[in-house]
């Protein structure tokens, strides 16, 4: 398999909700207008704390300070595993679970916090910057890893030595974090680029003022699955805690149960099939009782 060293990097930041007003211009031209920005990676995700915007330099640069806008301090690299053994099949696991094992696990176990943004297509992987040396050296035998520069892979050379860095050790015990489902459906659906211009009102007056989708429009995908949400933490869960997502994707890929996880500024989630949301759970509060154990 290929881990990729994408050329983003990212900026993670949190728009509290009654600022959105004030950042109506900047995101519609991000999200509509990418011709008119330099930005190649952006994601905005809305949970009912506040909104989550991951936005490369170029990006950040078209979000005005403000008190509304709060930015964590670290700079971010986006990694993305590619295992060119074709399209995926209907019985295979998707979304997180596909990589749990490879590097989830292995970057908790060598303490390197990630984030994660799972998408119809592919899953991103997010580590600061200060980690990357650590990250290679860790998921080297696994992978062949590259680095782009200018749109043009390079590849990275393989350390056979240790380099001084330690052995993967049992660090202080994992915090337990609580998990819940709200009754929210959900469909992972994708949208060709091209038909954008078509449904960008629809949008806009998703995002900026009714906040409701039209149950007529859109919500359609080739299998008709529709997905519940997890989500993981009781208080807001920072940036420096590492083995989170590999809490929740770990036993999951276990089970070989698919999961598409994002994460926001203050919690993650995770969305599952809806007909396995109780063996979900089930799994989950074995885990918890565990590592609690």
């Amino acid at each position: 398999m290929e881990l990729h060293i994408l050329e983003h990097r990212v900026r993670v930041l949190s728009l509290a909700r009654p600022g959105l007003w004030l950042y109506t211009h900047p995101l519609i031209k991000l999200l509509f207008l990418p011709r008119r920005s330099r930005c190649k990676f952006f994601s905005l995700t809305e949970t009912p704390e506040d909104y989550t915007l991951m936005v490369d330099e170029e990006g950040f640069k078209e979000l005005p300070p403000s008190e509304y806008l709060q930015v964590a301090e670290a700079t971010w690299l986006v990694l993305n595993v590619s295992s060119h053994s074709g399209a995926a099949t209907a019985v295979q696991a998707a979304g997180v679970t596909k990589i749990a094992r490879s590097v989830i696990t292995p970057l908790a176990e060598h303490h390197v916090s990630v984030l994660m943004l799972s998408t119809y297509q592919t899953d991103f992987i997010l580590v600061r910057e200060q980690d990357l040396s650590v990250v290679i050296h860790t998921l080297s035998q696994e992978f062949d890893i590259y680095r782009e520069v200018g749109g043009e892979p390079v590849p990275v050379a393989r350390d056979e030595s240790s380099n001084g860095f330690p052995r993967a050790q049992h660090g202080p015990s994992p915090t337990v974090h609580p998990v819940q489902s709200p009754q929210n459906r959900f469909c992972v659906l994708t949208l060709d680029p091209e038909t954008l211009p078509a449904i960008a009102t629809t949008l806009i007056d998703v995002l900026f003022y009714s906040h409701r989708f039209p149950s007529d429009l859109l919500l359609t995908s080739s299998s008709g699955e529709l997905w519940r949400m997890v989500r993981i933490g009781g208080q807001p869960l920072g940036f420096d805690e590492c083995g989170i997502v590999a809490q929740i994707a770990g036993p999951l890929a276990a089970a070989d149960i698919s999961a598409y996880y994002i994460s926001t500024f203050n919690f993650d989630h995770a969305l599952v099939p809806e007909d396995g949301i109780n063996s979900v759970i089930e799994v989950l509060q074995r885990r918890q009782e565990a590592l609690s154990s």
